[in-house]
């Protein structure tokens, strides 16, 4: 699915798919913010394909404890859901239990099995790193999924730079990422960095309704990528 940068329109509703159409690749939905998921994704007759997430409470989600995998797990048993989303820290049980990552490698191995991409994330909400250790984080996160996403706060255009740094030097190695960086210093980097090979974005459908600080409403940030990419292609 993420052989090409994809635009995904993130929601708790999936009767917003139709809105999303025009400018997304695919849906993010969020089952932890969402009302009866399975239901949702049960009657989901949309065209685009599915990234389903159910973000730990942990890691700036909603989802609590460990049924969070039994939802994910039926989830990725629907023939619309493409890719699921696991943090890398369940992957490898660094936090908030060990045990929870016989339940994260479970739910990889399965969807695996179900021809269904694994993106195992990374989220720091207070700062960005030096680009050594973002690269690090970033090949971490790719050798556990088939792309390795990492969302850090940017406090400063510094951080930015780096990030952007970070996603051309992983991507030079060989390692397929999505990156960006949170908030209004590094909201930018959100429309950059897939000049230098992230191949995940996030907008939501409804602006109201943003998932993470600094996004795009869903039109505009495919309006940029596309004349980013677009311009870099022409040089």
């Amino acid at each position: 699915m993420f052989e090409e940068f994809v635009l995904t329109a993130s929601t708790a509703d999936l009767t917003g798919e139709p809105r999303a159409r025009e400018d997304a690749d695919a849906v993010e939905f969020r089952m932890d913010l969402a009302s009866d998921p399975l239901d949702q994704l049960a009657g989901y007759d949309g065209e685009l394909p599915l990234l389903v997430t159910n973000r730990a409470s942990w890691e700036g989600g909603e989802a609590e404890g460990l049924g969070r995998y039994d939802a994910l797990s039926d989830a990725i048993g629907t023939d619309a859901v493409a890719a699921v989303d696991v943090e890398l820290a369940a992957l490898r049980g660094t936090r908030p239990d060990p045990a929870e990552a016989s339940h994260a490698t479970a739910l990889r191995d399965a969807a695996r099995e179900a021809g269904v991409d694994v993106v195992a994330s990374v989220h720091d909400f207070e700062s960005t790193p030096e680009p050594a250790a973002l690269v690090d984080l970033l090949a971490d996160a790719a050798s556990e999924g088939d792309v390795g996403k990492l969302a850090t706060t940017a406090t400063a255009p510094a951080d930015a730079l780096a990030m952007i740094e970070a996603t051309h030097e992983a991507t030079a190695a060989g390692h397929r990422v999505a990156t960006m960086c949170m908030g209004e210093p590094g909201r930018h980097t959100r429309a950059v960095t897939p000049v230098y090979g992230s191949k995940i974005g996030y907008a939501p459908v409804d602006p109201a309704n943003a998932t993470a600080p600094g996004q795009y409403p869903l039109a505009t940030l495919r309006e940029l990528v596309d004349g980013l990419r677009e311009g870099g292609a022409d040089e």
